[in-house]
């Protein structure tokens, strides 16, 4: 099949793919709580005449195309939340709801995911096209619930993409390996003993014992960690006391760690708390660590990223796909390669001119380039119709 003309196929579907994606903009839902757009992709389905089961991993939906051949089970997903963050891009389709924005994209993802059903509605497949339409990806929750109600079973491959405004629309980046990072978090309780500030010899000073933590913590990817093992261990919030004059009881620490390498994260849990507990010990405070790993190091199946290089080269052209750069960001779409091979690629979603300076993820002035969508539609039903025909 040519498919530069699959291409053309999408972006016949630009107008109502884009107003399908500018009303679950308007309306944004938190992880968990994707009722309202999980009953717009529901009516869309039913017009299509598809088959699909909702309610998987919270309010997911598990849909499919059967071919009349037996064959393969191919497995495209996309994520629905968005994020509690408060819109500042100026759009005439902005987040009506305060506090809530698709600044990730989630919404385009949807609407791909749905042309891509649109376009295959009428193709001939030897085997079964699965489309994931998955919830909580923002907390790292989803892919594990929808993998525990069986959206995984009997699936061969899983592909999946993602927007990325800092890279053109109209291109899209790939990478063999590892792509993005794992993400795990954790949380520091350390407790001292209170008292007044201007009598600290009677007291135990949790924030003093909390700094040191926070500045020993990068320690480890100093001095532990080779420098060719990418690692990252951030504080992101330090909570502790009420007045200025007053030594807090306690004091309260989170964080996220982030690697590029499975064996490197499954280190982290004893460096981390080592370090904690003996500095806090150092300090006369007791302490206690919450270690929560949360998704795998993203690592792409060799032979499933050759496929779709060669399907982005054969739709769109070898000068328009580029070598993706590695990311110590998360993606939990991580969890489904841990079952099945599959590979993840990014999407050029910003401007055509300077989109190295547009805003990036999760920035309340993120914009997207809504180009992108019928380009991703097809890419992605180019992806299953390819893997499928071939067998």
């Amino acid at each position: 099949m040519d498919l530069s003309s699959l291409v053309q196929e999408g972006k016949q579907l630009e107008a109502e793919l884009i107003a399908f994606r500018r009303d679950l903009h308007r309306h944004p839902e938190l992880s968990l709580q994707e009722s309202e757009t999980a009953a717009k992709v529901v009516q869309r389905l039913s017009q299509l005449g598809i088959d699909f089961r909702s309610g998987v991993g919270g309010f997911g939906l598990v849909a499919e195309l059967k071919g009349e051949q037996p064959g393969p089970v191919i497995a495209l997903r996309a994520d629905m939340d968005a994020l509690p963050i408060h819109e500042e891009a100026e759009l005439d389709f902005a987040s009506t709801r305060p506090g809530i924005m698709h600044a990730c994209g989630h919404d385009a993802h949807t609407a791909i995911l749905l042309g891509a059903a649109e376009l295959l509605a009428d193709k001939e497949v030897k085997g079964t096209v699965r489309f994931l339409f998955q919830a909580a990806e923002e907390i790292n929750a989803g892919a594990k619930a929808m993998i525990e109600q069986g959206a995984l079973d009997g699936v061969d491959e899983i592909y999946g993409l993602h927007n990325l405004p800092t890279l053109s629309a109209g291109l899209a980046a790939t990478r063999y390996g590892s792509l993005m990072g794992s993400v795990d978090r954790i949380e520091i309780h350390l407790e001292g003993r209170g008292g007044h500030g201007a009598i600290p010899d009677q007291s135990i000073d949790p924030v003093v014992c909390a700094s040191n933590i926070v500045m020993a913590l990068q320690s480890i990817v100093s001095r532990e960690v080779s420098p060719f093992d990418p690692v990252v261990v951030t504080i992101g919030s330090i909570k502790s006391g009420e007045a200025n004059n007053v030594i807090p009881h306690y004091a309260e620490m989170t964080g996220t760690i982030r690697t590029f390498d499975a064996k490197v994260q499954k280190q982290m849990p004893e460096r981390i708390e080592r370090i904690v507990k003996q500095i806090a010990t150092g300090y006369k405070c007791q302490a206690k660590l919450k270690y929560i790993e949360q998704t795998p190091v993203l690592v792409n199946d060799e032979e499933c990223n050759r496929h779709v290089e060669q399907v982005i080269d054969r739709a769109i052209g070898a000068e328009r796909r580029i070598e993706a750069p590695p990311t110590l960001a998360g993606e939990d779409f991580s969890v489904y390669l841990q079952h099945v091979p599959g590979c993840f690629f990014w999407l050029g979603s910003g401007p055509s001119v300077n989109a190295g300076s547009a805003y990036g993820l999760h920035h309340p002035k993120y914009e997207l380039n809504e180009e992108c969508i019928p380009l991703g539609a097809a890419l992605l039903a180019a992806i299953a119709l390819q893997r499928l025909s071939a067998n």
